[in-house]
């Protein structure tokens, strides 16, 4: 075989010498349902992804829920064992940062408990990124409600960082919301959109602001819900049944949420009613005494809903039925 075979890889964005068109190797940070999500997404498109956890335990467990979904997508959708194969093999784990200096983007997808507590680990993330990759990397946070210039302040390079928010729940979902932040340069942005292209996403552009779009549509929908159900105005089936069958989507706000899951509706609420202060995005009394009783939407078992060990929903929670 000739050695001046080009390979993929040596047109990566990490490389200071190449063009910037392609991606090849891309790091996630974070391998939470989300985190997971990506991966799996960005594997079957047969890039290479390599995610990293706090600890060996975490990383295996992440690899076993990624081969129970694929198995679940065997089952449901046609997906071939092959594929599934080929899918896992392209996704590495690691507990090391420095496992992303080869990547052409790094993008932070971790999950946290508060407002607080979420800003000041994300920007320590990033800042731990900045300091293992290229120069060219782009480094990207999956966060709606944190604000990139933000947690971008004390990085070096900050005109490579985007927000580059996949929509939950569906990591599949056609469209990613991309902002550029104040110090983001037009090359960065404009490569982030090749990689959404390349990885099959519409990007929707967005300007700087907490909760951007979806989370801002979203957050107010589920809490009106919660006040109309505790109004007594409709049951639970028929609210989401209105919203299903009488407007087209796919899941009413009770089973979005549910999907969602609810501690992350709750720290969008708290993190949207902190920047803002308007009441409508205060969150309902339903779903603070969920989130307290553990009862987070499909990945417990249990939310607004019960579900069997498949996600598969099975009838409204007993919590109601009072």
């Amino acid at each position: 075989m000739s050695d001046n075979i080009e390979k993929l890889e040596d047109y990566g964005l990490a490389k200071d010498t190449k063009p910037k068109t392609l991606f090849s190797l891309v790091g996630i940070v974070g391998a939470g349902s989300v985190g997971q999500n990506i991966a799996r997404m960005v594997s079957s498109k047969g890039l290479d992804v390599i995610f990293l956890e706090l600890n060996q335990e975490k990383i295996d467990q992440a690899y076993l829920e990624l081969t129970r979904e694929l198995d679940r997508m065997i089952e449901r959708w046609g997906m071939t064992n092959s594929e599934k194969l080929g899918i896992l093999s392209r996704i590495k784990g690691t507990t090391d940062y420095a496992m992303f200096e080869g990547c052409d983007i790094v993008i932070e997808a971790i999950k946290s408990s508060s407002r607080e507590h979420s800003h000041d680990v994300r920007a320590k993330i990033l800042k731990r990124i900045e300091q293992h990759v290229g120069r060219n990397t782009i480094i990207a946070t999956n966060s709606s409600t944190q604000v990139i210039t933000e947690l971008t302040a004390d990085l070096t390079y900050k005109d490579r960082c985007v927000s580059f928010h996949f929509l939950t729940p569906e990591a599949d979902a056609r469209i990613v919301e991309i902002v550029k932040g104040l110090y983001t340069s037009q090359d960065a942005y404009e490569n982030t959109i090749k990689f959404a292209h390349l990885i099959g996403k519409k990007v929707v552009p967005v300007k700087e602001s907490p909760g951007i779009i979806s989370t801002r549509l979203v957050v107010p929908m589920i809490n009106e819900a919660c006040e109309i159900l505790m109004e007594g105005v409709g049951k639970m089936e028929d609210i989401d049944l209105t919203m299903k069958v009488g407007f087209g989507l796919p899941l009413g706000p009770f089973e979005m949420a549910d999907k969602i899951g609810l501690d992350k509706i709750l720290r969008w609420c708290e993190n949207l009613y902190d920047e803002f202060g308007d009441i409508k995005y205060k969150s309902s009394p339903l779903l603070k005494k969920l989130v307290r009783a553990n009862q987070w939407g499909r990945r417990t078992g249990r939310g607004f809903y019960e579900y069997n060990k498949d996600g598969v929903k099975l009838k409204r929670n007993n919590f109601f039925e009072s």
